[in-house]
């Protein structure tokens, strides 16, 4: 996944969970996200940490992979949510920092390079 404005890779692997019950299981039961992996939840507009282990990064994107909320270091037991959303993607918390603000966009392409 790249963010378009920067050039930067985001995630090097990216899950895709588009069934509803993919989005239902999400990140639950696992202990950690690997700061290289993203996990992208579509539809979606809102999420929940509800019995999550680990802290995360959201970003909710348009249908065109436009960031329309950043929501950094998101706990367990809380929810966040952007009412035009039509993905939310997850990354490991603190990873978003200074790679991803509102108004980016993110595309899924093949890429070697890293930020």
């Amino acid at each position: 996944m790249v963010n378009e404005r920067t050039g930067c890779v985001v995630a090097a692997k990216v899950e895709l969970a588009v069934t509803r019950r993919a989005r239902r299981v999400g990140l639950l039961g696992r202990t950690a996200l690997d700061e290289a992996s993203a996990l992208v939840l579509a539809p979606c507009r809102a999420i929940h940490t509800a019995g999550m282990r680990f802290p995360i990064d959201v970003v909710f994107v348009d249908r065109h992979g436009r960031s329309l909320r950043v929501v950094r270091e998101l706990t367990p037991w809380r929810i966040a949510f952007a009412a035009r959303a039509y993905a939310a993607i997850e990354f490991t918390a603190g990873v978003s920092r200074g790679r991803i603000e509102p108004d980016d966009t993110l595309s899924l392409i093949r890429s070697e390079a890293a930020c």
